[in-house]
């Protein structure tokens, strides 16, 4: 029995069973990911390079812009087409467990029984771009379990959610009316995130007036920035009602012009590349800052160290010295 229950938890397992398509499994490794086990650097390495065709969509914005029903009309409408949909939705962290405080069926209902669809619910856990630091990998296994669309939607905590750009392909930027104001604080940060403005609940008053605005700030964003483009693209602005599945086809065939125009110019492959890099800058600053971390416990590290605290050292002359001390080989 306890040898059945290994090989159903085992890291290697769960990935054969997953790329089978194992739904479960799929929750398992997510699972590990979260909460940063031993196991995440080979589950990570099993799934790299899977998943290539498909395409991953950015869902931000400030709270209350309908973020979760924007989603949620897409996935209906991918649904309809045939295409499998993976559903990452990042949500405030419980003071109490560090758990999500929304919830993934409470949000879309309507898909929680569809297995054409997977949804998961992650908790920021203190992360301040609008995204868990998880959830780059998150993506990376709904993307070799082989879903067609990965869609992920942000927490919702305004000027910082720029991470999001990091991560997808394409980014949704969802405002509504009552946002006009926020928008002089945040434009500038969300006209580098933004590949397509969407002004939800646009039955609403002062949704022309914002959309004015949008489209002029996007124009002239456009022609101050076009050669420092890596493709000719003009933030389109649209008005949508997603509650009633207004304007949402419409916001579809916009990501799929997006998506198209950076397959032309060959932008994808190299945004993609660009992602690679950063990634593994991000974990070897990761990797270096821990080996930092353990070497000041004790030896030559904790010396210079005690030294600095003393006041017999300065800073400056303390890390001239201890940088060669600080090998970044395991050896």
């Amino acid at each position: 029995m306890a040898e059945a229950t290994s090989r159903r938890t085992d890291p290697a397992v769960l990935v054969e069973r997953m790329l089978q398509g194992d739904r479960l499994a799929l929750a398992r490794l997510i699972t590990h990911v979260e909460n940063r086990t031993a196991a995440v650097p080979q589950i990570m390495k099993a799934v790299h390079g899977r998943g290539g065709a498909s395409y991953v969509v950015g869902v931000t914005g400030p709270p209350g812009a309908g973020k979760s029903t924007v989603v949620d009309r897409l996935t209906a409408h991918l649904r309809a087409e045939g295409a499998t949909v993976g559903i990452v939705a990042v949500d405030p962290s419980s003071p109490f467990t560090g758990g999500a405080v929304l919830g993934d069926r409470i949000r879309m209902q309507a898909h929680a029984l569809d297995a054409g669809v997977f949804i998961r619910s992650m908790a920021t856990r203190g992360s301040l771009g609008g995204l868990a630091r998880a959830t780059g990998e998150v993506i990376k296994l709904l993307l070799a379990f082989g879903h067609d669309w990965v869609l992920v939607e942000t927490v919702g905590v305004g000027q910082t959610e720029l991470d999001i750009m990091k991560l997808a392909d394409t980014t949704v930027v969802t405002l509504v009316p009552e946002s006009g104001d926020a928008i002089q604080t945040m434009k500038a940060g969300l006209m580098e995130a933004a590949d397509v403005f969407v002004v939800n609940k646009a039955d609403r008053a002062g949704a022309p007036a914002l959309m004015a605005e949008l489209k002029f700030t996007a124009h002239l964003h456009y022609a101050s920035a076009t050669s420092a483009k890596d493709i000719d693209w003009e933030i389109p602005v649209l008005s949508v009602q997603a509650q009633g599945d207004v304007g949402v086809r419409e916001l579809l065939t916009e990501v799929r012009r997006h998506r198209a125009t950076l397959e032309r110019a060959g932008a994808l492959q190299a945004r993609r590349r660009a992602r690679l890099r950063g990634e593994l800058e991000t974990l070897l600053l990761e990797a270096l800052r821990e080996r930092v971390a353990r070497g000041l416990t004790g030896g030559a590290l904790r010396a210079k160290l005690d030294e600095v605290v003393a006041g017999d050292l300065d800073p400056y002359s303390a890390v001239e010295a201890m940088l060669p001390m600080i090998s970044l080989d395991r050896a």
